[in-house]
């Protein structure tokens, strides 16, 4: 494992020698334009693990994405190696279908502390929620950028991040009512302490994640990647396409739905995949939203 080939994996050409906020998040929207949240090798009978070497191997040299455990495991590693004070963190992702947080902490990121300040970098949620800078960890504060407006509040310890989007325009009127589009404009995404974890402590989550009919992901074949305006989604068989602040304060939507030949092709155009078995996609209604 070395930076070169995960810089070579990422198109990243900037400085490896400062440690400020400007690198970091430099590298940070590399790595979220370069490498896809995904969760396909459950629905290509591949196994999910969380040894370090296997998460690159399987990033950097086979050109694949992640979930949250390998993505911000790996961005873990790279920060770390260049000189970042950096450390894990669990969070406990919102449920909106169940209007609470859920009871089993899933969801890893990264806390960096760059002159004292410490930044939350989180490479690993995908779609509207995936942030596109370091946010600093500061209670009651707007930090907008480009997908909409983030906010962290602290009570009694724990951290709660929230996000306020745009309002969205849907050609397609049939996607109107669609169970990928989220309803709400300000939306709850998860809840965490600022105790240090280690990958250790992600291992049953980790299978869990991957083999209960209850989990998310094996109700949904989910891949997406950030773009430079926006960002773009293959959840099942559906294509989403979203461009932020198209016109002014409102994001454009756009859906297609793909026939079963057409899935291996969008993904190897639109995200850069190619999958070394066959993918069985699937999407169980109600249980996603963009």
């Amino acid at each position: 494992m070395n930076l070169e080939e995960y810089f070579a994996r990422t198109g990243y050409k900037g400085s490896l020698e400062k440690q400020d906020l400007e690198t970091l998040t430099d590298i940070f929207q590399h790595h979220i334009r370069a490498v896809p949240f995904e969760n396909l090798s459950i629905h290509c009978g591949e196994k999910i693990t969380l040894e370090l070497e296997h998460v690159y191997n399987k990033i950097v040299r086979r050109n694949r994405g992640g979930w949250c455990m390998e993505n911000n495991q790996l961005l873990g590693w790279v920060l770390k190696r260049l000189g970042y004070d950096t450390s894990f963190l669990g969070a406990y992702v919102f449920n909106p279908h169940q209007n609470a947080y859920a009871t089993i902490m899933t969801h890893l990121l990264v806390k960096v502390v760059i002159d004292g300040k410490a930044y939350i970098v989180d490479g690993g949620f995908g779609v509207s929620y995936q942030m596109w800078q370091p946010m600093e960890l500061v209670s009651g504060k707007d930090q907008p950028q480009a997908p909409g407006v983030f906010r962290f509040t602290e009570k009694n310890a724990i951290w709660y991040l929230e996000k306020m989007r745009r309002k969205q325009y849907i050609p397609n009127q049939n996607f109107s009512n669609s169970d990928l589009l989220e309803k709400k404009e300000c939306r709850k995404v998860y809840m965490f302490s600022l105790e240090p974890r280690t990958v250790e402590d992600f291992r049953f989550q980790c299978t869990y994640l991957q083999t209960s009919p209850d989990s998310l992901f094996t109700k949904k074949s989910i891949c997406t990647l950030q773009t430079t305006d926006g960002f773009r989604a293959l959840i099942g068989w559906t294509l989403t396409e979203t461009t932020y602040n198209y016109k002014e304060n409102m994001d454009l939507v756009e859906f297609v739905t793909l026939e079963d030949e057409e899935v291996e092709k969008t993904l190897k155009e639109k995200f850069n995949i190619t999958l070394d078995r066959k993918l069985v996609p699937i999407n169980v209604k109600g249980f996603y939203t963009i």
